[in-house]
């Protein structure tokens, strides 16, 4: 069966810490591609500082030249707020994705504990697979999630990455990675300040972001 890996947010900008955990994703869940999907008007975090089109042509540059990564522009160019559930009912509608197709939805451990807080959460587990990337050496202790995220995490763990290849959707992996300790809050007070942000995310970006001068001072929507 094959499988693609889901990888939503806002990337205000897209960095080195989204980029690798979307590529110690592929290899170690066995992924097909990692479609890129940037949300056009983020529902639970503050109004990104750039432009949807912005964010959405800094993703292509950071992605280009590798082909396993894709972009969907979809909820850039809705232009609404964007939540996870009707994404991923419309890619299920996409008849190149279908019903079958075995969905993977990747999330950062501190994510996946505020499920709850989304938009029909509970519907996530039935449109795809959910894979929840964390430190090595830890683990998700069920008892420190919400009751009802807590009893959907125990029935459907799965501690082999191979069911995945089994079923369209339904179980929770965890995808162990050592995380970068990079944010997009500390790249925009870099920008902002005037510093330098070489090495925190690729060089074709720096430059998109210093060419339109995007996080500075005098930069406007």
């Amino acid at each position: 069966m094959s499988v693609l890996g889901i990888f939503g947010g806002t990337f205000d900008p897209v960095h080195f810490g989204h980029l690798r955990l979307a590529e110690e994703a592929l290899d170690a869940l066995r992924l097909d591609e990692v479609r890129w999907i940037p949300a056009g008007q983020p529902a639970l975090r503050d109004t990104p500082q750039v432009t949807g089109a912005q964010r959405l042509a800094m993703i292509q540059l950071a992605v280009a030249g590798n082909d396993r990564f894709s972009v969907d522009s979809a909820e850039i160019d809705a232009a609404r707020p964007s939540f996870t559930v009707p994404t991923l009912e419309r890619l299920r509608a996409d008849e190149k994705v279908g019903c079958e197709r075995s969905l993977v939805l990747l999330l950062g451990a501190d994510a996946y504990a505020r499920l709850t807080d989304w938009h029909r959460w509970p519907a996530l587990f039935e449109l795809a697979h959910l894979a929840i990337a964390h430190r090595p050496g830890y683990t998700i202790d069920a008892a420190d999630l919400p009751a009802a995220l807590a009893d959907r995490h125990r029935q459907r763990f799965a501690t082999d990455p191979r069911v995945l290849h089994s079923a369209p959707a339904g179980a929770v992996v965890l995808v162990p990675m050592e995380p970068l300790a990079i944010s997009a809050t500390r790249i925009r007070a870099l920008f902002l300040n005037d510093n330098s942000p070489r090495y925190l995310l690729p060089d074709s970006v720096i430059a998109y972001i210093q060419a339109h001068r995007l996080y500075t001072k005098d930069s406007s929507l």
